[in-house]
């Protein structure tokens, strides 16, 4: 990673770990303790995603490989590369299928946003 004094972060994504998350595995690309950072971006391998909700981070999805659905309450939507997906504070959301996203949130989230649905 280099980081000006500007806070200007370049951070490649095979200088972060890979670690489970609750749709897959992420790589933190930018994230929380980041200094400066109003938003935090992750690339996600969607595979397996538990439904769940934040109470507060807005989240962005954008799908850059494979296909499959995304349950958003309720009710499932097909995604492929290419598809941008708006999911607000309190909307119960979870994957299905194997793909690759970007996932913005925005403000910056941390565990203790993330609420799990039983299913």
């Amino acid at each position: 990673m280099a980081k000006n004094p500007n806070n200007l972060i370049i951070r490649h994504q095979d200088e972060v770990a890979k670690e489970r998350s609750a749709c897959g595995h992420r790589y933190r690309l930018l994230s929380q303790g980041d200094e400066g950072v109003a938003a935090w971006a992750h690339a996600v391998d969607i595979d397996g995603a538990k439904t769940h909700y934040h109470k507060i981070s807005t989240e962005l999805y954008y799908v850059l490989e494979g296909e499959g659905k995304v349950l958003l309450d309720g009710e499932e939507q097909e995604v492929r590369p290419g598809t941008m997906v708006h999911i607000p504070p309190g909307v119960v959301h979870g994957a299905v299928g194997k793909m690759r996203v970007l996932v913005v949130g925005i403000p910056d989230i941390d565990d203790s946003d993330v609420f799990y649905v039983d299913e």
